[in-house]
């Protein structure tokens, strides 16, 4: 089924300059879900739910077409870590995160009206951090994104990143390779007219090659 009206069920900029990569503008539509990372799940599966959340509440809004809901989690030594309440907050995340590896998990949920339940699929990726002294630390949380990640951080910040055989924009918040995968197989329940493969403009933007896109894009052909 071909899809031309797709809703990015999310208030993020980085999230709504990435899925442009993949050849469409989408409606945006922020959600007030809960979030609540204490539910009894694995986290692939908290991630999924989470997303789930999300495009559910923009379809209960009067979202119409083709929904696309993401939330991402950062899994540290078992722990979830979600956005930070406060600078503190922050500044224990990123203490506890410094210099170490940890896994970023991003849950996607596509929904469309024909749908019951959406489709959901997650990524996970991991992420080597920087080691932080005191300094670095103040300074990004001066900057004022803190507060509005998970785990605290930005990878395109270059607090953080990732092997060329990992997905630089799952840690991003949107993982462009595989929601294409999906999208253009029509597992997802749609293909959106004009979906665009991102390799090339993930790969542009980034200056350096991605061994992973490739791959994972190829695992399917996109309906014309």
């Amino acid at each position: 089924m071909a899809a031309s009206r797709i809703v990015l069920a999310s208030a993020s900029p980085r999230r709504r300059r990435l899925i442009a990569w993949l050849g469409f503008d989408a409606h945006t539509l922020a959600t007030d879900t809960a979030e609540d990372l204490t539910q009894p799940l694995a986290p692939p599966e908290l991630a999924a739910s989470l997303a789930t959340e999300k495009a559910l509440a923009a379809r209960a809004e009067g979202a119409r077409g083709t929904i696309l809901a993401f939330d991402t989690i950062v899994v540290h030594d078992g722990a979830v870590l979600g956005k930070p309440v406060d600078a503190d907050d922050a500044r224990r995340m990123l203490r506890g995160l410094s210099g170490g590896i940890h896994e970023v998990i991003t849950g996607v949920a596509v929904c469309t009206e024909a749908m019951a339940h959406p489709h959901t699929f997650t990524v996970s990726t991991p992420v080597h951090m920087r080691s932080l002294d005191a300094p670095d630390i103040e300074e990004w949380i001066a900057g004022g994104e803190a507060l509005g990640c998970a785990g605290a951080y930005n990878i395109e910040h270059h607090l953080a990143s990732v092997e060329d055989d990992q997905c630089f924009q799952n840690v991003a918040g949107l993982p462009l390779c595989h929601v294409y995968r999906e999208l253009s197989s029509g597992r997802a329940g749609a293909t959106p007219v004009g979906l665009v493969r991102p390799v090339e403009a993930c790969d542009a933007a980034l200056g350096r090659r991605c061994m992973l896109g490739p791959e994972v894009c190829a695992g399917s052909s996109p309906r014309r």
